[in-house]
């Protein structure tokens, strides 16, 4: 296919609101109620739609284009708005006006986390539409080869999309569109052969941050929960490893954060140990257990502090996690970063971040020891001054 026959499908292909009268069709039966829950949709207002969803709006009501709250969320990417209709009922074996799935939606647009929520609920990953395309084709053919679309091939491969599979109506494969349309990075991903032992190479590919090679493997039927002999999954050993591609892989798919290795770390506990914020956006996604404890009793922000970590003590107290819990020590995060630090800047900033966050200056260890008085044994004058200043005792 010529990049110019890909721009002319691209005309008749992109425009979801009012798509032309192509395939299927529907009569405008929708109430008044599920038409406020599509123009709801279309302004991705969550609160208004699960008012109307409460009041019985229909998330599959569909107007006289075709358009439900549903497929309005997968192709605009809402995925808050998806996560909605999904748990009201959302058919994801429902159809748009070109007889394509949710599925093909959000991949045209490179919508990856959406795409990962629509396997997860179990869409069709290689039905066909009038135009004769897959969710992949769709993908390539009409995607630009960035990240984005990067991530959403690699999740269409890993849950065994046919890379090879031709259009049906001039026989383009996904790898012949890739390579055609000088997508390197896509057609890379496309490239990568299925491995003969899957759950060892996605360990391996977690570990190294090969996430063409995760993909593989996942579409060669690795459990997504592999774990290596040290009970450490795949998640945890890319979030070990800081390997955001292949996390950013997992989480879409629904790893785990909170599967917990022979040392009771996590994905998510052991980014307070590395200190990544990358990852930890990455893995926020997956609503990881805030409160989940290490083997010291600490939860992620204690080891954060302890090693200077200033950027993700910064972002995680935003999260909404314990800034007073105590582990096994008798310490908090705020008597790990003087008792165990250096005093200096980085400590400094990590002391101002965990007493704006709400953290206690006065919360003693079990011998009863103030963190006040800790810095003053241990000469960090500063620290003390700014503990003196909230209070502390």
């Amino acid at each position: 296919m010529t990049v110019a026959a890909v721009i002319l499908l691209t005309a008749a292909c992109t425009s979801t609101e009012s798509p032309p009268p192509r395939g299927t069709t529907a009569v405008s039966t929708v109430s008044t109620l599920d038409q406020q829950l599509i123009s709801a949709a279309w302004k991705n207002d969550v609160a208004e739609a699960r008012s109307l969803i409460t009041k019985g709006a229909d998330v599959n009501a569909v107007d006289d284009t075709v358009q439900s709250a549903f497929l309005i969320a997968a192709s605009e990417g809402y995925l808050d708005l998806l996560d909605l209709t999904l748990q009201h009922g959302a058919d994801i074996r429902s159809l748009d006006s070109y007889h394509g799935t949710a599925l093909i939606r959000a991949a045209e647009r490179g919508h990856a986390a959406v795409v990962g929520r629509l396997l997860q609920a179990g869409v069709t990953v290689d039905h066909v539409n009038n135009l004769g395309w897959t969710a992949l084709h769709e993908a390539v053919l009409l995607g630009k080869g960035t990240p984005q679309y990067v991530d959403t091939v690699r999740l269409l491969i890993a849950a065994g999309a046919d890379r090879n599979k031709p259009a049906e109506r001039d026989g383009t494969t996904p790898v012949q569109g890739a390579r055609s349309m000088g997508q390197t990075e896509v057609a890379a991903v496309l490239a990568t052969k299925r491995p003969s032992s899957p759950a060892a190479a996605l360990l391996s590919a977690a570990t190294s941050g090969d996430a063409n090679q995760a993909a593989a493997a996942l579409a060669a039927d690795a459990p997504i929960e592999s774990r290596d002999g040290n009970r450490r999954t795949a998640l945890l050993l890319a979030s070990l490893n800081d390997r955001v591609d292949v996390a950013r892989l997992l989480v879409a798919l629904g790893a785990d954060p909170d599967a917990q290795d022979d040392r009771h770390d996590s994905a998510w506990l052991v980014t307070g140990v590395t200190g990544s914020v990358a990852m930890l956006e990455t893995l926020l996604p997956a609503k990881p257990d805030l409160t989940l404890r290490n083997r010291f009793g600490g939860i992620s922000v204690i080891p954060a502090s302890e090693r200077g970590h200033v950027d993700y003590v910064r972002r995680v107290v935003q999260t909404g996690i314990d800034v007073n819990h105590v582990n096994n020590l008798g310490w908090t995060a705020l008597l790990e970063a003087v008792i165990l630090g250096r005093g200096t800047e980085p400590w400094q900033q990590i002391v101002r971040i965990l007493l704006a966050a709400g953290a206690d200056p006065s919360h003693p260890d079990n011998d009863g020891v103030t963190p006040l008085r800790h810095a003053e044994k241990r000469g960090y004058n500063e620290i003390a001054r700014i503990l003196r200043e909230a209070g502390a005792r």
